[in-house]
């Protein structure tokens, strides 16, 4: 798992890129308790379990879209920006691949034809002209 601080606020955690090699069979939490979007990867073993349940209603507050994408075919190539809009990595996401990103700037290209990804943000959405400020490229 690969977390990418902040250059502007160094203590600041704006990404986290999980590899499929990352996976293996103890659970990785990919997101501190504290974020609102949540995530983590365990490798499983057949016929591994866990008790049924359902979960309670918990008031939760945020004021914050975070997102996450799951390459499940194909390549991207994903580019992020610091706190500031400026440039700052470019790295490869292939099959199997995770981002979770709580707070760069971003943008992908798709590298190979039919690549398909899985995107989760917490909501609700409230639109395109609410919900984003595009960075001038």
């Amino acid at each position: 798992m690969k977390k990418i601080y902040s250059k502007i606020e160094p203590k600041c955690l704006l990404t986290v890129i999980n590899k499929l090699t990352d996976i293996n069979l103890e659970r990785i939490d990919l997101a501190d308790k504290n974020e609102p979007l949540q995530g983590s990867a365990k490798k499983l073993k057949k016929g591994e379990k866990f008790k049924p349940h359902r979960h309670n209603v918990l008031h939760r507050e945020t004021s914050l879209t975070q997102e996450a994408w799951v390459v499940i075919k194909g390549e991207i190539l994903v580019s992020l920006y610091d706190l500031d809009d400026t440039f700052f990595y470019e790295g490869v996401l292939e099959e199997g691949d995770c981002i979770l990103n709580f707070r760069a700037g971003h943008t992908f290209e798709t590298l190979k034809d039919d690549t398909i990804l899985y995107e989760f943000k917490n909501g609700p959405y409230m639109g395109v002209e609410l919900d984003k400020t595009l960075i001038p490229a």
